[in-house]
This record gives C-alpha cells, structure tokens and sequence, in this order.
C-alpha cells in the first residue's frame, strides 16, 4: 500500500509540473491538439499508478514525451501561420449582419439547436440581438451584440420580464409542441411564409415571441422581422 502512495505522489508532483510548463492554457479553455496531450497524459499517469507491476519510469517517460511534443507545436504555432491554421483551425462567423449563415453552420456540423444553446450561455435569447457570432477555435462563441437605444434598464424604470422566444420552424421541420406552447397560430406563420415567397422547407429558423412578434431566417439571404398580424394584414 506504501508503494502505491508514493508511486501516486511521485507521478502527480511530475503530472503537475508537465502541466504547469505547458502554459495557462492548459488549466483553462484548450485547443483539440492540447485537449488530446491532457486526455492522453492523464491516461499514462493511471497505468504506473494503479498496477504496481509496471515500472515508474513506463510512466514518467511518455508524460515527458508527450510535453516535449506539446511544447513543439506550441512553439510552431506561435511562428507559423498555415501551421496554426493546420493544427487549431481558423475562427467561423454563424452569425453577421444578414442573419444566420447556414452554411458556416453545416461546416461546423452544427444544428440550428447547437446554435441557439450557445447564444443562451451569453444570455442571448435571440439571434436578432447580435451583430456578429463567431465560433472560436478553442469551441467557445464569442458575440457582438447590435448597438441599442436606451432603454427603460439603463435609467432605472421598472421594465416587463423578458418573453422567451418559441422556434415554430427549425431546419425545414414544424415545432408543433412550441407552437403549441406558445399559443402560436399556425395559420399565420404560413401567411408570413407565403407573403415572403418561402415555403416551410427553406426556413432555417423561425422563432415568435409573445405570440406576435417572429424572426424569420431563411436557409440563404437576409433574415426578416416583423409582427405576426401586421404582416398579415398588410
């Protein structure tokens, strides 16, 4: 059991200095190539310290190996672009001033869902309050919001609760239970669709909140906005 420990303690204490030399990065938001070292140098610090058998040094030799490795490409990506290009990809915009763009999303392999779960963790509801989102390489968002006027916030007046928007449409598929939640007409929807010459098929997304007022984006060109009824009545 005394060997265990010490076997334990000894290749934490060289774990740690690894990863301390690594750089800041490693303890906070990782790029693939250092996600992977991590994933893989936690799994040979396990082997030595759990099964006795197994020399210490089959242990230390791979964590310094692969710190070598790390350190490397570090230093190469600091040098060269088309390496760093290579090695952590390059930033993507989802979001500029036209609306969602469907294709840099189908390039990420995300879904409109993926997209809009990323937006809520920046406490954005809607893609209408953005100007730019980009998906960094790091797979964290970073967003722009829109510049606004005042607001009844900025001067301390008491302001209605934010109304949480429902997707009636998502990639080209109805959401019948948000429809239903949201006390949503149908009929409607399908009269804006029709009004602007799309059918459901093209509508990337398409959210209404407080049953009126909708954001349409279709799958190419620039997103729409408007109020349920006065689009239907005009």
């Amino acid at each position: 059991m005394l060997i265990v420990f010490v076997r334990a303690v000894l290749i934490y204490i060289f774990l740690l200095v690894a990863m301390r030399l690594m750089g800041k990065k490693q303890l906070g938001e990782l790029q693939p190539f250092e996600f992977a070292v991590t994933l893989i140098m936690a799994e040979l610090a396990c082997i030595p310290m759990s099964d006795t058998t197994v020399p210490v040094i089959y242990g230390l030799v791979p964590i310094f190996t692969l710190f070598v490795v790390q350190f490397a490409l570090t230093k190469l990506i600091k040098h060269s672009l088309k390496a760093r290009r290579l090695i952590n990809g390059k930033p993507v915009i989802v979001i500029n001033p036209c609306g969602i763009d469907y294709r840099a999303i189908s390039m990420l392999d995300l879904t409109v869902n993926d997209l809009l779960e990323a937006l809520r963790e920046k406490n954005y509801l809607s893609p209408e309050e953005l100007e730019y989102a980009i998906f960094e390489t790091n797979g964290d968002v970073s967003v722009i919001p829109k510049a606004r006027p005042l607001t009844t916030s900025d001067v301390q007046i008491s302001a209605p609760p934010a109304q949480l928007p429902y997707a009636v449409i998502c990639e080209g598929k109805k959401m019948s239970e948000n429809v239903r939640k949201g006390k949503i007409d149908y009929a409607l929807v399908e009269k804006v669709l029709e009004k602007n010459d799309l059918k459901q098929k093209n509508v990337l997304l398409m959210t209404v909140t407080g049953g009126e007022n909708f954001y349409l984006q279709p799958k190419s060109g620039r997103y729409i906005t408007g109020r349920l009824e006065e689009e239907n009545a005009g």
